[in-house]
């Protein structure tokens, strides 16, 4: 009892205290109307058009560039997914923090796509390297899979900069 002779009532529960996380970013067609709308259809873009590029390369060094291309299938199928499920308006029946999954999903393909531009890179600057093929000593890429390759690495690192710009 107070002072007054009122009731004195409990604190109240903080769990009960908080509201339930909810999506602030529109659903529907209205999501390509936002930044993260709008990167999730560059990765669609741009994890397409890398694997595209590493497929016609001819894939001379499978160890890097495998990775490449596991990263650029991967980011692409996971955006259409993401995507599709904002598109579809599933966001409102799943209970979870929207926002932050936003953010996690975004953060990953840009390390994913960081690692990515750096094999890709690295494949790329082993032009001039000379291996043995059978008689003769032949560059281990040739002109048209090294402009391919330097293509690649130039949509890598443009993807990487904009995830950049997205995170900052």
């Amino acid at each position: 009892m107070s002072a007054g002779g009122a009731p004195v009532l409990p604190p109240p529960n903080p769990a009960v205290s908080f509201p339930a996380p909810r999506v602030t970013l529109p659903v529907g067609p209205d999501i390509l109307r936002t930044y993260s709308g709008a990167f999730v259809c560059l990765e669609i873009l741009f994890g397409g058009l890398v694997w595209i590029l590493v497929a016609s390369s001819n894939v001379p060094l499978p160890l890097l560039q495998g990775w490449v291309m596991f990263v650029s299938v991967t980011a692409f199928v996971f955006s259409l997914l993401f995507l599709g499920v904002f598109l579809s308006g599933v966001v409102t029946q799943i209970s979870a923090n929207w926002n932050f999954l936003d953010f996690a999903y975004h953060f990953t393909v840009f390390v994913f796509y960081f690692g990515a531009f750096l094999l890709e890179a690295a494949a790329t600057s082993l032009h001039d390297l000379r291996c043995n093929a059978t008689v003769a000593l032949e560059p281990l890429l040739n002109d048209n899979q090294y402009n391919i390759n330097v293509a690649a690495t130039m949509v890598l690192r443009y993807r990487k900069s904009k995830l950049v710009s997205e995170i900052t």
